[in-house]
């Protein structure tokens, strides 16, 4: 989970891979409609989300096991995925604002989904932005200068011992 271009898909894949497990991009569950939002640079609204999130949670519940990227800044969306699938954990790539707009700029000619989506997208992200709470199951990763292998590589670790 974070906001956009934190490296989800990036560290997700990894992590599927090291658990072997199936992974999946979450905004391939997008809509249309909030495909062409987001590309206009307009946030999506929590109605706009949760027919995606239900997605999100049904792929999630058709798996034994599952990596998926998704971003679930708040704790609604979360408990959304966790009222399918209550054993899902989450992991947070932490970034700051100063880290990820460069990022945003790199992705924006070769992101399908995401591709046109500026760094302006970020101040409402980050405005929704509600951390993993202590009583929620997961672990924040701080990725602002972490290569993505390290931060699988510590989720990894916490998945194998934490939540087994």
């Amino acid at each position: 989970m974070g906001v956009t271009a934190c490296g989800k898909t990036t560290v997700g894949t990894l992590l599927a891979k090291a658990l072997g497990v199936p992974f999946f991009d979450g905004d391939l569950f997008h809509s249309e409609e909030n495909v062409e939002k987001m590309s206009s640079g307009v946030p999506l609204t929590d109605e706009d989300r949760w027919p995606w999130l239900a997605d999100v949670a049904d792929w999630l519940a058709s798996q034994p096991a599952g990596v998926i990227a998704c971003s679930a800044l708040k704790r609604s969306y979360r408990d959304a995925i966790r009222a399918v699938v209550p054993d899902a954990v989450f992991v947070h790539l932490s970034v700051t604002e100063e880290a990820v707009v460069p990022r945003v700029e790199e992705r924006r000619a070769r992101d399908v989904v995401n591709g046109q989506i500026g760094p302006g997208i970020l101040v409402s992200q980050f405005a929704t932005l509600e951390p993993l709470s202590s009583d929620e199951r997961g672990i924040a990763i701080e990725v602002n200068d972490t290569s993505a292998e390290r931060a699988c590589a510590a989720a990894q670790a916490w998945i194998e011992a934490d939540v087994g």
